[in-house]
């Protein structure tokens, strides 16, 4: 009796397995389908991919070198900020990196918890975070200007930059109709003239605040979400010949960019010596660069943070970095940075949707454009547009939202088809 009954439960277990493996195997679980319809019959099938993505692991290298990063930009922000800290708010040397503590910490929680939250659900979530992005740039324009222009709204001893939001904003919007409509992105209809409008109307009002430095990211960013999502070359020509027109409109017949011809000039001729054209945050961040040689002066010791660099916790950190550090510690951090996008190019690359690709791909690319940007500036290579270095720079609601966006990739690690140890 007990060996029939041995036999039974052996055949019982063995065809359990099988129909698992056919279960687990069937195209139906691991194909390419359409994630974001409604189907009865695929509703098991759902549940089932919610189940495993909660369950898989996050991706630990991609977190871990967020982490590293993190805590090298919050070494290099004190080191950086505490004699300007001390000289101008009444002897605290503690007042940026304090702040800046309390914002990453809520910015890890952040990141931890969204990645346990399905992305596939932002979905709904798009359009009205486009739309609170539109408000809040158009909020921003009625805010007491600072420093000659409109880019934070305060919120009690807080100010809070609404640009961080539309970058954002404009990443996930177009990962979210580009997904949809992927199958018609080499039409007019559906591959030009929905992004054409969101990016018009952005662009506007970034240049009303005015803040050129977000909206070179923004159209930097949608440009490459829109090749990668399937556009037609032609289209780029005709949206290039569009800005270039709407640039010489602004240049030729306003003066709201005035103060880039200043900035141009001081690009060319960075020691110059006309008093019209203020190059000193450019000389003083080349400085200290050049000063850092080899191996720098030591964690620390930059001179140049001595009230030479005008705010050197923001914009021009990583010249201070580069004092302090030498050029084989700028060569680590720019390392690390590149292992960052790359890791999350890889995760995004094989996730189970387009939406998850694309929307991975704009994220990390946001990181390595203003990586990119910031070190161009710093080294003047390009005229000075006043973009911070992603970690590193002084700034609360940039930080919050940078860890924000590392946990939705992180989210998207969770069902992609990648080694996470």
């Amino acid at each position: 009796m007990f060996r029939n009954y041995n036999k039974f439960a052996l055949e019982t277990q063995n065809n359990s397995t099988k129909s698992s493996r056919r279960t687990l195997k069937s195209p139906k679980f691991l194909g390419h389908q359409n994630l974001f319809s409604v189907s009865k019959r695929l509703n098991p099938v759902r549940k089932k991919f919610k189940v495993f993505s909660m369950r898989s692991g996050l991706d630990m290298p991609f977190f871990f070198i967020n982490m590293a990063i993190l805590v090298i930009g919050l070494i290099m922000l004190f080191s950086a900020s505490y004699p300007n800290a001390y000289y101008y708010k009444h002897g605290d040397s503690y007042y940026f990196i304090r702040s800046q503590l309390i914002w990453a910490v809520i910015g890890v929680v952040a990141m931890i918890a969204i990645s346990y939250f399905d992305y596939h659900h932002l979905h709904k979530l798009a359009v009205p975070i486009l739309g609170l992005s539109f408000v809040l740039l158009i909020v921003v324009l009625f805010m007491p200007m600072v420093n000659g222009v409109h880019r934070w709204i305060p919120l009690g001893p807080i100010g809070f930059q609404a640009s961080e939001i539309t970058k954002f904003a404009i990443v996930l919007s177009f990962a979210h109709f580009i997904s949809i409509n992927f199958k018609r992105m080499g039409t007019f209809r559906y591959g030009v003239l929905p992004y054409g409008i969101i990016l018009v109307l952005t662009a506007f009002l970034l240049y009303l605040e005015p803040h050129i430095s977000c909206l070179i990211i923004v159209v930097l960013l949608a440009g490459g979400m829109l090749y990668i999502g399937g556009v037609k070359l032609r289209w780029f020509g005709l949206v290039l010949a569009v800005a270039l027109a709407a640039v010489g409109y602004v240049v030729l017949f306003t003066d709201k960019l005035g103060y880039a011809n200043g900035r141009v000039q001081g690009w060319l001729d960075p020691f110059t010596t006309n008093p019209n054209v203020d190059t000193w945050q450019t000389k003083q961040g080349l400085y200290a660069i050049g000063s850092g040689g080899l191996w720098g002066l030591g964690l620390g010791q930059s001179r140049q943070k001595y009230l030479y660099i005008p705010e050197p916790q923001n914009d021009f950190i990583f010249s201070v970095v580069c004092e302090e550090l030498g050029f084989i510690g700028a060569l680590i951090i720019l390392i690390l940075f590149a292992m960052l996008i790359w890791r999350g190019i890889i995760i995004s690359m094989r996730a189970k949707d387009k939406f998850g690709a694309l929307l991975g791909i704009g994220l990390t690319a946001q990181v390595g454009l203003q990586v990119i940007l910031n070190i161009f500036v710093v080294t003047n290579t390009i005229p000075n547009t006043g973009i911070s270095l992603p970690f590193f720079s002084y700034g609360g609601t940039s930080l919050v939202m940078l860890l924000a966006q590392m946990g939705i990739v992180l989210s998207i690690s969770r069902t992609s088809k990648i080694e996470k140890a």
